[in-house]
Parts: structure tokens; C-alpha cells; sequence
């Protein structure tokens, strides 16, 4: 049965752009997968790391999935390792690709390696404004509030700009 998942891509290092549309083309070609809707690419500024940190791009996209969460989160953990050499660290750091799964169709799980809707969704400008371009009326099912609305609601001084 096919769920559809959002996924925030996000990238401070190297080409950014084309980082995050190489894991774009990563994610489109996992088995049982296609990506049904990408948003604009944003400029946002590093939230949580020092004030020296490069500037992130981010965006989000809608993947329909046969995969289970935990297969699609596997996915996920995969490219960002064994394609863009990203590296486990306790604290936030500049990385080529950073991709979260956000929702999992109406899904609510809270186990030790997944939480979804994940934990920070409704408090980033940066997640809620790509996000809301390509499923602005989609309901977040712990608020019961729309990505639209929630994004509304933030109160927050990251800058987020599309790309030119």
C-alpha cells in the first residue's frame, strides 16, 4: 500500500543546490518510490549552530512510498552516509545533506529511532515554509492544525528567502 511522507532536505556545504537535487534524484529512484511534489529551494539561516555557520538551502518534497517508516528512515540514514559522506555527530554541524522524515501519511510513532510527526516540525521556519508550499492544507496530526496555519503561528527570527 502506497503512504505518502514528507521529507526536509537541507544542505551548508559544497554545491548546495545541486546537493539537494542530487538526494531529490536519490530519493526518486528508491524501490517503490516516486516523488510527487517538490517545493521552491530556500536560503535559511543556520538555526542552533554558531554565527560563523554557512547559510543552509532547504526545501521539502512529498514522496510516495511503499516503504514502512522504518525502511524509508533506513533510506534516508543511507544517502545521506554512503552518498554524501555524512558522519553521526551529538550536536549540529555544517553537512552536504541533511534529510528528515517529517510525516508518514496520518502516522503518529514514538519509538527510541523514530518519532514522527517529527519533534521539531511545527517550530521551524525553515521545515513549515517549503513544506507549506507543496501541502499547505495538509493536517499535522498531534496539532490537528494545517502546515499553513502552523506556519502562520510561528513566531521566529529565521530568515528564510526563496532562491533566486
Amino acid at each position: 500500500m502506497e503512504t505518502d511522507a514528507y521529507i526536509a532536505l537541507g544542505s551548508n556545504l559544497g554545491d548546495r543546490e545541486l546537493n539537494l537535487l542530487r538526494a531529490v534524484s536519490e530519493l526518486g529512484r528508491l524501490p517503490g518510490c516516486r516523488v510527487t511534489a517538490l517545493s521552491r529551494f530556500f536560503e535559511t539561516s543556520p538555526v542552533g549552530m554558531p554565527d560563523d555557520t554557512p547559510a543552509f538551502l532547504n526545501g521539502a518534497l512529498r514522496l510516495t512510498t511503499e516503504l514502512e517508516p522504518h525502511a524509508l528512515l533506513a533510506e534516508l540514514q543511507r544517502i545521506e552516509q554512503q552518498v554524501f559522506a555524512r558522519t553521526a555527530s551529538t550536536t549540529p554541524v555544517s553537512r552536504r545533506m541533511d534529510l528528515d522524515l517529517l510525516l508518514y501519511g496520518d502516522q503518529v510513532l514514538h519509538m527510541p529511532d523514530l518519532v514522527v510527526p517529527h519533534p521539531r516540525l511545527a517550530l521551524r521556519r525553515f521545515v513549515l515554509q517549503p513544506l507549506a508550499e507543496i501541502a499547505p492544507d495538509l493536517v499535522e496530526p498531534l496539532s490537528g492544525k494545517t502546515i499553513s496555519s502552523l506556519l502562520a503561528g510561528l513566531q521566529s527570527e529565521e530568515r528564510v528567502a526563496p532562491l533566486e
